[in-house]
Formats: structure tokens, sequence, C-alpha cells
């Protein structure tokens, strides 16, 4: 009785697990990072501390407060904004396009580039009505802090690709911007 009922839990689990591995879904793991300290200057709290997170829960390096004790220092600036989307017969707005653009570079504690500078722009499509402005605020705040958190996951991918703090000029990660062709993959 033992014995059937294990299997009927683990033959549904097991080819779960089968599917999964077989589109190519894989947990993100460890992370090797060039760096071992990293200093994040120009960043808002809740970016440094998602980031934080992030970097020190996925790998063997840790975020430092200080630049002089940093091994690669990323500098961070975002900005925020609305653009309206839709206009109603009467020319009101129906629908606002809110917007979240992060700009990095890194850099090394020598002060060479390691990632040139870069952009992460998003963008969310939000209904708006005057009868719920309080709430449609709320609902924009909800939005930017969204797109704040699948910005820092970008990034994360973006650090991933860096191999070494000291790179020759072909080793460099260039630089990324919204709407720019990507660079041709290595062959």
């Amino acid at each position: 009785m033992i014995r059937r009922s294990f299997l009927k839990l683990f033959l549904p689990l097991a080819g779960s697990a089968l599917v999964l591995s077989a589109c190519g879904f894989q947990l993100r793991g460890q992370q090797d990072f060039a760096f071992k300290r990293l200093a994040v200057v120009g960043a808002p709290p809740p970016f440094t501390g998602r980031l934080t997170r992030m970097v020190e829960g996925g790998s063997d390096s840790v975020v430092v407060d200080s630049v002089a004790n940093a091994d690669a220092v990323l500098h961070v600036s975002e900005s925020r904004g609305f653009s309206t989307l839709t206009l109603n017969s009467f020319g009101s707005v129906e629908e606002y396009q809110v917007n979240y653009s992060l700009n990095y570079t890194l850099v090394s504690a020598d002060g060479t580039v390691l990632i040139q500078p870069s952009a992460i722009s998003l963008n969310r499509a939000m209904t708006y009505s005057d009868q719920f402005s309080t709430a449609k605020t709320q609902e924009a705040e909800l939005l930017f802090t969204d797109m704040q958190n699948d910005a820092v996951d970008q990034l994360m991918r973006r650090l991933a690709v860096l191999r070494t703090l000291h790179p020759t000029p072909d080793q460099v990660v260039p630089g990324v911007a919204p709407r720019a062709p990507l660079p041709p993959p290595p062959l």
C-alpha cells in the first residue's frame, strides 16, 4: 500500500521534472562574478537592497559600502516618468505609459571601464481615471517597483558576462542601449 502511494506521488514529479528539463528550464544557480567586492554608487536604497540580496545570495561576492574596499564600482542612475498613451474623445487621458530607465557603468578599482555605459529601459501601460486618482498613484508606484526589480534582474545577467577585472580591449563588455542593435555574438 505504501509502495503504491509512493509511486503515485513519484511518477508525476519525475514526469514534470523531465518535461521542464526538455524545454531548457534551468535554475539560476551560483554566479561566478569577476569581482569579489562590489560598491554601488548613486542607486536609491530599494535598488541597492535588492541588488545586494541578489549578488550575495547567488555568489561568493559581496556588496561593500566603501569604494576604497571594492574590486569594482557600479555607477547607477535611474529615471522615472509618464507619457500619454491614449486620449478619449474629450481630450482626457485614458492611458499612460509608465517609463523607467536605468543607466549604469562598471569600472574597476583602478578606473578601467569593465562595462561601457549602458541603459535598461522598461515601460508599462496603465489605464487612468480622475475618479480613482489616489489608487492610480499607488498603482504607478507598484509598476515602478516591478520595473525596478526587473531592471535589477537584467543587470545581474549583464554583470555575469564580465569574465576578468583586467580585460584586453576586445574583452571589454560593450554598452547596450535601448533600441540599438546588439553586438554580434562571439563565434
